[in-house]
Formats: C-alpha cells, structure tokens, sequence
C-alpha cells in the first residue's frame, strides 16, 4: 500500500513538471508566435490528444450537457490566454504562485471552517509579498495571472458538473477544441506566418502534450490510487515546481522574497486541502 501511494504521489509530481516544463517551452515561443499564438497551439494541439485519448461521442448529448462543454471551452479559452499574457510579463514561478488562488479560493469557500482564515491570511502575506517592494515585477502580470486564478476557479466548478455527465475525458476534448476554435482569431493574428514554421508547429505540438495530454493521464491514474485530499495536498506544490521549471528552463532567479511568498502560499494550499476533499478536476 505505502509502495503504491508513492509511486502515485511520483506520478502527481512528474504531471506537475510535465505542466511547467511544458509552460517554459510555450514561453519560448513568445517571441516568435505571441501569448496567443501559443494558446492556440496549445489548445489545438492539445484537443487533438485529448480527443484520440477519449473519443468523445456528442451526437446523443442534449442541450443542457453541450452547454457545458461549450461553457468549459469558453474558461478555457480565457484562462490560458489571460495566463500566457501574465507569463510574458512575469517569471513563471509568480504567475503560477498568482493563478493558484483560484482552487485555493474553491477550497476554502467550500470548507467554511475556522482555521480557513489562516489559510486566507498565509496566501495573503505570499501575495503582498510578490506585490510589494519589487519594481520589476509587472503589476499587469500580477493581476492577469490573477484572473487566470478566476477562471482556473470556474473551470474546476464546471469540470466537476462536467466530469458527472461526461465519462473521462469525453466532455474535456470537445470543450479543448472548442477552446482552440475561440482562441484562433487571436492566435492567427498574433503569430500570422510563423504558424506555418514546422519548427514552430513541432514545439506547438510538444506544449499540447506536456500541458494538456500526458499530465492528465499522470493524474488520472494518481487519483486511482489516492484520497482526494492527498492528491489536493501534493498538487499544492506546484508553484514551487512551476519555480524550479523557472529557473532550469528559462535561467529566471527569484529573490527570497519571491521564494517565501511561493512557500505561504503553498502551505495555505496544501492546508486548505487537507481540510477540504474536494473533488480534483486534473491541468489542463
């Protein structure tokens, strides 16, 4: 048993640095195809995946069910866009640091008990931190990442009516695609003929499955073989792995000030968690 919860806490742990290596690559491409350029690619690249992986049958599905799927793929759309804007303006370990909020705002809401305000209190005192006292870091990012935490929120509320309608992955690679469709405009503007650059459409494929495709299948098979509060609990740690992808991919060093927020809020997630079993929707 102690063997199996390891191997399934090593696999949380390689989807979150499957999600953040895959969020250094995509920063990568900022110069040539633009935050939305990416974002199209992404989510393109990744419903693609998605859909091979579920093949999704819509054709039974009534109204109320494809308005879901359609309501997931419009947070989507705005969380990945507002969240690789945020990522063009700050490093990557802050943007994930503002953005986790939103699950942590979840968990709270949805928990109600007294020590939640200690929770509230760490994650405040990590973002006055990042917000205070560092004249390089953009305050435009810092609120875009902020909203990216928004929909991040929206989209694990709706990916749990989705996950009770839709078995697996079969109501998340529709709402992808159709993600990818809402986000084209932006994304042919912004990359124009850089989009037909088979490098370029080569790294696009690689973000799809390192930040869509292969950490869900990781997670999937965590939440398997563990408690949800436990998977929560591991999950919080992303930040500081988003940090570390940071720092090894993209050469950005944080200050102590940084790395103190990161670790409060961490602990306000991973302590919400614990308080809370919550249904876990997997990173899209």
């Amino acid at each position: 048993m102690r063997e199996r919860r390891a191997s399934a806490v090593a696999l949380v742990l390689g989807a979150a640095c499957s999600v953040q290596g895959g969020a250094a690559i995509a920063k990568s491409l900022f110069p040539q195809l633009g935050p939305p350029g990416v974002v199209f690619l992404r989510l393109l690249f990744g419903s693609v995946a998605m859909w091979a992986i579920a093949r999704p049958r819509l054709r039974d599905r009534g109204r109320r069910e494809l308005g879901l799927v359609a309501a997931l793929g419009v947070v989507l759309a705005s969380m990945n866009l507002s969240f690789y804007e945020a990522l063009a303006r700050i490093p990557l370990g802050i943007a994930v640091t503002v953005e986790f909020l939103g699950p942590l705002a979840v968990a709270v809401l949805g928990s109600r008990q007294p020590l939640d305000l200690v929770w509230v209190a760490c994650a405040g005192g990590g973002i006055a931190l990042l917000s205070g006292g560092d004249t390089s870091t953009s305050t435009l990012g810092l609120v875009l990442a902020a909203v990216a935490g928004v929909f991040w929120a929206c989209y694990i509320l709706l990916g749990v009516r989705v996950g009770r309608v839709y078995p697996g992955a079969t109501g998340l690679a529709p709402a992808m695609a159709l993600g990818a469709l809402l986000a084209a405009p932006w994304g042919i503007a912004s990359a124009g003929r850089n989009l037909l650059d088979p490098r370029l459409l080569g790294a696009g494929v690689v973000v799809g499955l390192l930040s869509s495709a292969l950490p869900w299948s990781l997670e999937l098979e965590a939440m398997r073989r563990l408690p949800a509060h436990v998977f929560s609990v591991v999950l919080s740690l992303e930040p500081a792995v988003a940090a570390l992808a940071g720092i090894v991919f993209l050469h950005q060093h944080l200050a102590l000030r940084a790395w103190v927020a990161i670790g409060l809020v961490v602990t306000a997630s991973a302590g919400a968690a614990r308080q809370r079993k919550p249904p876990v929707q997997p990173d899209v």
